[in-house]
């Protein structure tokens, strides 16, 4: 299994070729520097410290300046924990550097986050209750419900109790999304459909853990934006313009005068 930290950045819509359209959430991924590799032998566990995104010395607390100092990595604003078989086959060491080539078009992956606070709400918002009778003669409408414990400790009420609350904010693992684009020089993968979070959140994308759901699947040829020319300026399509040649001018006849009153007594003499 692969692991790597990425930060969202919202979501997009990108075109294959042949006009399928493909609606992605585009992942920031900057590079994952190794800080810190605890072992079984020392920490219990394999496991690698990343640090993501560089932050300023005078923003710094004195542990993180104690872990850039000891790895002799710069200092990073997040340090989390990466694992997996396949980042042990790689042998890295401190100071390596993960980045989004980790992962492949067409690959399978599970992205997991925080999902977004929506606040202080009651048990019908939060946990879908049935509401009560809308009459107004009901005693009950939006409440939580009844606490009785079947005659078990009454003196309390129970750890699991579904009560009104925070909703939101908590973690959330989305399974089997595709990985449309990754592209490690400008440092962003592409994964089809959303993801939990909000904009700016970090989050973790890892290899699909359902194997028999996380096959790598084939992506249509993706059109290539960056390959269109400029559209040309007003001046160059003035300078472009073919001539247009002038006709030759042609000379009208100008009408006779008609004869007058004493010329026409005249040629009747």
């Amino acid at each position: 299994m692969k692991q790597l930290i990425g930060r969202k950045l919202g979501m997009t819509q990108i075109f294959a070729t042949d006009g399928t359209q493909y609606a992605v959430s585009v992942i920031e991924v900057l590079p994952n520097i190794v800080s810190q590799i605890k072992t079984s032998e020392k920490d219990g566990y394999k496991a690698y410290v990343v640090g993501y995104d560089n932050k300023r010395e005078s923003r710094a607390n004195k542990c993180e300046k104690g872990i850039a100092k000891k790895s002799n990595t710069p200092l990073a604003k997040f340090y989390r924990e990466v694992s997996g078989k396949d980042l042990d086959s790689l042998n890295l060491n401190v100071g390596a550097k993960l980045d989004a080539s980790l992962f492949k078009t067409g690959d399978i992956v599970d992205v997991i986050g925080t999902s977004k606070g929506k606040g202080y709400t009651g048990t019908i918002k939060r946990y879908h209750h049935t509401i009560g009778p809308k009459g107004h003669g009901s005693g009950y409408h939006r409440q939580v419900g009844s606490f009785a414990n079947n005659g078990r400790c009454n003196n309390r009420v129970l750890p699991g109790k579904k009560m009104s609350g925070h909703r939101g904010f908590e973690q959330v693992t989305v399974l089997n999304l595709l990985v449309v684009e990754s592209n490690a020089e400008k440092g962003y993968i592409l994964v089809k459909g959303a993801i939990p979070g909000t904009k700016q959140s970090l989050v973790k994308i890892r290899s699909a853990i359902r194997t028999q759901l996380g096959k790598p699947q084939q992506v249509k040829n993706l059109v290539d934006l960056s390959s269109k020319k400029e559209a040309p300026k007003a001046a160059e399509v003035k300078a472009e313009a073919p001539k247009v040649e002038a006709k030759p001018e042609v000379k009208k006849e100008a009408p006779k005068a008609a004869p007058k009153k004493e010329e026409v007594k005249k040629e009747a003499k």
